[in-house]
């Protein structure tokens, strides 16, 4: 059977450098530091007292403040960044075929803060369950499409991948499949994420996979460089409307990019630590670029997974030496972890979107914080340093990893 083309026509993103799609962007090319010390909690005897939490943010600022409480706040990143994808996309929802629009979404955590919270309150009382009604909706990690769902009335496929930090990625090649294949017309898709926690951040420190850099947080993201010391954990969710071209052509919608291709692999080597050689991600890139029909020298962009980690950075940038070759050192390769920190589960999603929007405005977004060279990293690729570099992007492609050893990668094109 002939697949259908799917196209990017609306998007949402609620991160630690702006609360709306147009206000993160220009925080990525302005090279800005999501990154400063935590106000959640108490940090003094944790390891990591820093993180890129979200500014200037009220949940009921957008939604009811009695339905906010019955949300975690992962569930509400969700539905603030959907809001504002299905608005951007001027999809009409009295018009709109609801059974053939669906909401697939991507956690690798979902409710941490509620269950750790329940879980506290009843260590401290006299062994009497009394939990909050809310307690187990809250925490599970397929309430956000859930609830948006039930907000929109959108009645088609829904539910959450789960894949740790590849999970918004796999969310949207599911996505992506779905509408190539005639499922639906319209899928709302992307991730969110809410792990700044005592849970989180005691359990990531526990793994001494954090950075500690506790005395200068702004600058303590930084891929690639010969001295990153762990990531920084972040905040946040992405949203992207995908929709079937014809479809979308038909109501004459703002098209952002095409997606033409997704790719899925597993490094089948470690919990947490990638394959040294970069195997797994190979494949991911190799499978991405064979489901699109592309080669890889048509690859202008790339936005790695780049986590600021000692391991990871050099694995992934081997493995994209070895898939694109000489081509490798044409490509504008960047990691805009340097800016948001790791979003995890989310982190595909707001990736994404800066793929799409390098495409749409022409300009890569910079890896800020690099100062030192790591000798073990090859000296003629692009990494995109410190500043924006302009660029006509008609082939981009976002890479995204989880623990667990889970690859996911999505190619994103210029719209013909």
């Amino acid at each position: 059977m002939e697949l259908k083309r799917v196209v990017v026509t609306g998007l949402g993103a609620l991160t630690p450098i702006g609360n709306t799609k147009d206000e993160y962007w220009e925080g990525l090319i302005s090279g800005k530091s999501g990154a400063a010390p935590i106000t959640y909690f108490d940090t003094e005897k944790f390891k990591t007292k820093f993180a890129c939490e979200l500014k200037n943010f009220n949940a009921t600022d957008f939604l009811d403040r009695k339905e906010a409480r019955k949300m975690d706040r992962f569930t509400q990143y969700a539905m603030v960044a959907s809001d504002e994808a299905i608005a951007d996309a001027k999809l009409n929802l009295d018009e709109v075929n609801k059974l053939r629009v669906g909401v697939i979404w991507g956690a690798g955590i979902g409710g941490l803060e509620t269950f750790q919270n329940e879980v506290l309150n009843f260590a401290s009382g006299d062994g009497t369950p009394r939990f909050n009604p809310f307690f187990i909706p809250k925490m599970i990690a397929d309430i956000a499409p859930g609830n948006i769902s039930i907000k929109n009335g959108f009645m088609g496929p829904n539910y959450t991948t789960v894949s740790a930090c590849a999970s918004s990625a796999n969310a949207m090649i599911d996505a992506l499949n779905y509408i190539r294949l005639g499922h639906c017309d319209v899928i709302v898709t992307g991730g969110s994420e809410a792990a700044v926690t005592i849970a989180g951040m005691g359990g990531f420190n526990a793994m001494h996979a954090l950075s500690t850099r506790n005395d200068s947080p702004e600058t303590a993201s930084r891929p690639f460089d010969g001295t990153r010391d762990g990531f920084v954990l972040g905040e946040g969710a992405g949203a992207i409307i995908l929709e079937e071209y014809e479809h979308a052509k038909a109501r004459g919608a703002k098209i952002y990019a095409e997606v033409v291709g997704g790719g899925m692999s597993s490094d089948a080597h470690h919990m947490t630590a990638p394959h040294p050689e970069g195997i797994g991600v190979m494949a991911v890139m190799r499978n991405c670029l064979e489901n699109a029909g592309m080669k890889p020298e048509e690859v202008d962009h790339i936005n790695t997974h780049g986590t600021s980690t000692p391991l990871g950075d050099v694995a992934e940038l081997k493995a994209i030496t070895e898939v694109f070759g000489d081509h490798a050192k044409n490509i504008n390769i960047n990691s805009t972890k340097s800016m948001t920190g790791h979003l995890l589960g989310a982190a595909g999603a707001i990736e994404s979107i800066a793929s799409i929007l390098a495409i749409e405005h022409g300009v890569v977004p910079p890896t800020i914080n690099h100062k030192v060279v790591d000798e073990n990293i090859d000296a003629s690729l692009n990494l995109t340093l410190n500043k924006p570099e302009k660029r006509d992007v008609k082939v981009a492609m976002s890479n995204t990893f989880g623990f667990g050893g889970h690859n996911a990668c999505v190619l994103f094109k210029k719209i013909d």
